[in-house]
């Protein structure tokens, strides 16, 4: 099979698939984040178009749709070439729109095409313990799933395009607003010279806790913005939901709160850290300087 994308979440769910045993090709835009895969025993393609020659079923993690149209040649002849034959796995975040649009080009060039994003950042993809979502015919959904077992320790089947992806913006609004309630906790209990260490402790222990505290708070605590989901996906996230809530005619106060906030610590520069940098946004409000706030539809006429 084939895996294109190897960023910081795809290149251990590939590196996981070739540690299973799963013959493996993989391409990635930047070469070096290849090396990782072929020391497991991938194989390493030098183009997009020469891991669907080789693959029957490709999967793609890519950054975002300009990423998955360049990498498919869509709106060009060879994208049928390409498809024809072969099951496209969509892994990564995009507009329900989209996925549901790319998967009829996929279909009517001959192919098969499963929508199959993920729930969980880079630890919980090093460890294989993403939760996955499937949406798509059920023939090929059928053949993919004891792929991603590989990566997931869990998934769900939520019917037909683009049930996956909104079923996983479901999950990401509560994630957002928790992880952003969680750093408020914080910066509200530093502001108060409360210890932040006996916070984590108090919530540790109680009805509160999550995997996602537990994992979030330490970094809070430590100011550690090493990334595991970095606040500019974390944004774009945001903002692929706001939209869809929007077109649905649906109120969500809490998200377009969070969005302002992401957009604020992106724009001061924390794009590349991981999203408990929100926090930065949070300090700059208390003193008085905050960046510029946007909407997410003001976000969406920027990217």
């Amino acid at each position: 099979m084939g895996f294109i994308g190897l960023g910081t979440m795809g290149r251990p769910m590939a590196l996981n698939l070739a540690r299973a045993g799963t013959p493996l090709i993989v391409w990635n835009r930047t070469p070096d984040r290849c090396e990782a895969p072929r020391t497991a025993g991938a194989e390493v393609a030098a183009s997009p178009a020469e891991v669907f020659a080789r693959a029957g079923t490709v999967i793609l993690m890519l950054a975002d749709e300009a990423a998955v149209n360049t990498v498919l040649g869509r709106g060009t002849p060879d994208f049928a070439d390409l498809v024809a034959g072969r099951t496209v796995v969509h892994m990564g975040t995009t507009s329900a729109e989209y996925s549901a649009g790319l998967q009829d080009a996929v279909r009517a060039a001959g192919g098969q095409y499963v929508e199959a994003p993920v729930s969980g950042s880079r630890i919980p993809a090093e460890r294989a313990e993403l939760v996955g979502m499937t949406a798509g015919d059920d023939e090929a959904v059928a053949a993919v799933r004891p792929l991603l077992a590989a990566m997931c320790r869990e998934t769900f089947d939520c019917g037909a395009v683009p049930g996956a992806l909104l079923m996983k913006f479901s999950v990401n609004l509560f994630l957002i607003t928790l992880v952003t309630g969680l750093a408020e906790a914080f910066h509200f209990a530093d502001r108060h010279g409360l210890d932040q260490r006996l916070l984590r402790d108090v919530l540790d222990a109680g009805p509160m806790a999550s995997a996602v505290s537990r994992v979030k708070g330490p970094k809070l605590l430590a100011r550690d913005f090493t990334v595991q989901a970095a606040a500019t996906n974390v944004l774009e996230n945001n903002r692929l939901i706001a939209e869809a809530a929007r077109k649905a005619g649906l109120a969500s106060p809490l998200l377009d709160a969070c969005h302002a906030l992401y957009g604020e610590a992106v724009e001061q520069g924390h794009g590349a850290e991981d999203m408990v940098a929100v926090l930065h946004a949070l300090e700059s409000r208390t003193d008085g300087t905050p960046a510029s706030v946007r909407r997410p539809e003001d976000h969406a006429r920027r990217s």
